[in-house]
């Protein structure tokens, strides 16, 4: 027994100082390399499990503080199976994005690659990323638009929310409104069983992006492959469905699809698949979420609430009840502006992007080697109290002046940077003012129970944010 006894400890022993002796020398030969400074944690996990841990709850800002108080804003840590500099500096951040291409490379955890697809726009380099890039900005800019989406936009949010009654799960409804009006703009389909399947799997899609990469070990990523392959599989029969009406001479429709088929190089199906997939990811899960922590932070802020309510009933004052919404109307949306910036500030539904080094890289005064990753923390700078005072509070009004930051444009990344930044931004923004704008002049509503903020796998409410709304008078009808 004695003999067992002192095995045991003396094996412990030898382990322990194994793994001290490893982090030893992995800590000495990183600050050899000129690295920034910091902590890897334990082998080979790293840090991981501390920014899961920390990203579950409503308050995961202590992972970043504690690491900048200690290192600085630029700081060495292990995340996902391998080391990362880990950057909450706005300075480091725009150098990094603006060299996208030239010095870093676009990096995402294997779980996400895989599930987005080969010609995603996260995966796709050089000149087919710029031309899939500007494809898309050009279906979300301000004249198409003005043309016919707004007109899109404002027709299914008002026919999602006639049909609302009492309780609402806010997170929910928003989804499918933002993800009818994508599926609208990619293919021409109205809301229906078609669509409400397909966005019942990205749920499932969505689940898998921060799990262990390999269906042998995880559940969850066994579930979001199938659930890719069922979204792959329907997608691709509409795209051969449109091909043989073009073939037949059937009149071309408005939409992103159309565009894609009708390319002078071309696009195979698999292709368009993988780009409908990655822009149809940002309509489930990104402008949704920016809807609903919208009504959250206005909801416990009755000053700014007030002030949005008046914006827009000035507006609906001058129309009747059935008349849409003009570009004219969205302009003069000031506060909606305002309390839109605020929301992406506080929330950063993005929390941040991964990129990897391409060649060796001096960084802030650090040498960044080849091939190492970085994640760049919007988080990080928008949260910070030495770029936006009283940070962690939702101040809408801080936005009616440009004195919020010494630079706003480069504290304020709600949607990137640089050659990749989000291409749907200003369609994101015309969406959520819409739905505010319908939202404050048809309904009143409280919150039923407290909803937190959770930050892991993604930025969303634990409970789907349920409230009790009442249709005030002369409020949307159902239909």
């Amino acid at each position: 027994m004695a003999f067992s006894f002192s095995f045991t400890a003396l094996v412990l022993l030898i382990s322990s100082l194994a793994a001290s002796f490893l982090l030893l020398f992995r800590r000495t030969r990183y600050r050899r390399m000129g690295l920034p400074p910091g902590s890897l944690g334990l082998p080979l996990i790293g840090e991981t499990l501390q920014l899961i841990k920390a990203y579950k709850t409503e308050n995961p800002e202590p992972f970043i503080d504690e690491r900048v108080a200690r290192y600085g804003s630029v700081f060495i840590t292990h995340l996902f199976g391998e080391p990362t500099v880990f950057s909450a500096d706005a300075e480091t951040n725009r150098f990094v994005l603006q060299n996208e291409g030239k010095l870093f490379e676009c990096s995402y955890p294997a779980s996400i690659s895989n599930l987005m697809g080969e010609y995603s726009l996260i995966r796709m380099e050089g000149s087919l990323h710029k031309r899939m890039h500007s494809l898309t900005m050009s279906f979300a800019n301000a004249s198409v638009m003005k043309d016919h989406l707004l007109l899109d936009i404002d027709r299914l949010v008002r026919f999602n929310l006639g049909s609302w009654s009492s309780r609402v799960l806010l997170m929910e409804e928003s989804k499918k409104m933002t993800f009818d009006v994508a599926v609208k703009q990619l293919t021409s389909f109205e809301p229906g069983e078609w669509s409400e399947n397909l966005r019942k799997e990205y749920h499932l899609v969505i689940e898998g992006f921060f799990s262990l990469s390999h269906p042998l070990f995880s559940t969850t990523y066994r579930k979001a492959i199938k659930a890719r392959r069922k979204v792959a599989e329907a997608l691709t029969a509409v795209i051969m469905e449109r091909r043989g009406e073009r073939e037949e001479g059937a009149e071309r429709k408005k939409d992103m699809l159309a565009a894609l088929i009708a390319a002078e190089d071309g696009f195979s199906d698999e292709e368009i698949v993988d780009f409908f997939v990655a822009i149809l990811v940002d309509a489930y899960e990104t402008t949704p979420t920016i809807m609903t922590l919208a009504v959250k932070f206005l909801t416990e802020t009755p000053l700014a609430l007030a002030q949005l309510k008046e914006e827009h009933e000035k507006i609906r004052a001058m129309k009747s009840d059935s008349e849409s919404l003009e570009w004219s109307d969205y302009k003069s949306m000031t506060f909606t502006q305002c309390v839109v910036n605020e929301t992406l500030r506080v929330a950063n539904v993005i929390g941040g992007v991964f990129r990897r080094t391409t060649t060796d890289v001096e960084m802030n005064g650090y040498n960044i080697p080849k091939g190492y990753k970085v994640f760049l923390s919007f988080r990080g700078v928008h949260l910070d109290p030495n770029n936006f005072e009283d940070s962690r509070t939702f101040n809408p009004w801080r936005w009616q002046s440009n004195s919020v930051t010494t630079s706003p444009s480069k504290m304020f990344t709600p949607f990137g940077g640089g050659p990749r930044i989000c291409p749907g931004y200003e369609l994101a923004r015309v969406a959520i003012s819409v739905f505010l704008h319908h939202l404050v002049t048809s309904f009143s509503w409280i919150h039923e129970e407290h909803d937190k903020m959770v930050f892991f796998p993604t930025t969303r409410t634990q409970k789907r944010y349920p409230i009790i709304v009442k249709r005030r008078d002369g409020g949307l009808s159902a239909t």
